[in-house]
Formats: structure tokens, sequence, C-alpha cells
């Protein structure tokens, strides 16, 4: 199996902040959040990937930003058909946004036969939960997002950029 390719550099080398930290006290804080990445010029083309433990808000932070991309309708998690495509007409010229979660994920030959590889090859907006389950196959994310639940409401979350997107993404939050 190889890595599905993406549209960015592996390794770069221009100057920019690779990391931030924030303290979310409730859902409205991950809200807002999710409002001001969707106002993102480079959000419509970039790779998202969400780490945390089972309850961290990994999904409530995906359905926020589906809905301030203008998402109608139920927005389940993918936790059991692992990807769910979702129209997103405040993202332009790409509305086809992709939410994964890879769980479940434990055959890398489904990778191929769910057709991931030219999922992935596409353009539009890919977010990922549980992404270190299809690492080895997955492309490198755009801006890895950490959730640590600190109590039922507060939230410490830490932001890797790991392309210029992701940098691009990061500056502008």
């Amino acid at each position: 199996m190889t890595v599905a390719p993406h549209t960015g550099q592996i390794v770069e080398s221009s100057a920019g902040q690779t990391c931030r930290h924030f303290t979310w006290r409730s859902e409205d804080d991950t809200a807002a959040f999710a409002r001001r990445l969707a106002a993102q010029p480079l959000i419509g083309n970039a790779y998202l990937t969400l780490h945390g433990d089972l309850g961290a808000g990994k999904t409530t932070l995906v359905r926020h930003l589906l809905r301030a991309l203008g998402v109608q309708g139920r927005i389940k998690s993918p936790t059991y058909t692992v990807a769910e495509p979702h129209e997103a007409p405040h993202l332009a010229p790409h509305t086809l946004v992709w939410h994964f979660d890879f769980y479940r994920f434990d055959d890398p030959r489904e990778w191929e036969d769910a057709g991931f590889r030219e999922l992935f090859a596409q353009p539009g907006l890919k977010l990922a939960e549980w992404p270190e389950k299809a690492a080895a196959l997955a492309p490198p994310a755009d801006l890895a997002i950490h959730l640590q639940a600190i109590d039922d409401t507060a939230r410490q979350v830490t932001l890797h950029a790991h392309s210029r997107t992701g940098r691009s993404l990061l500056q502008g939050l």
C-alpha cells in the first residue's frame, strides 16, 4: 500500500507558526472556534485530523464546523460507515466535505476497496477522526487538532500545522 497523493509538499521550509494552544471552557467556545476556522479561505481544500480520546469532542467540533460551512440536515458520525459526504454551500468552488471516522478501520485493503485513495486525491475539505488508524495510508494532515477533556465541558486544544495550508489556517485563527 502507498500513501494517498496529497497536493502539498511533505516538507516545506517557509517560516510561520506551526503550533497553537487553546482552552475551550464550553461548547460555545468550540462553536466559536469552528466559525473562525470555517471563515478561513483555505479551509475548502484542507485535510484536518482530529485526535483525542473517546468523548474529547472530535465529533462535536466537526458538527459545529459543518454547520458553520452551511451544511443542513442531520450530521451523523461515520463511526460505522467510515465516511460521510456533506454538501457545504459556503465552500466554493468545492462544496463537498468528507467526514471520516477511522475508529473501526483495521484492514488496509478497505482503503482501496472503499475508494479512499480517489477521495483524498480530489479537491475539497476532508476531516478525519481517529486518523492514526489509517496513518500509513492517508496523506499528511494540513492541520492536526488534538483535543483533551479537562472536565465535562472544558477542553485543552493543541493545533499542529504540517503544511503551508495548515500554517495559513493557524495564522488566521
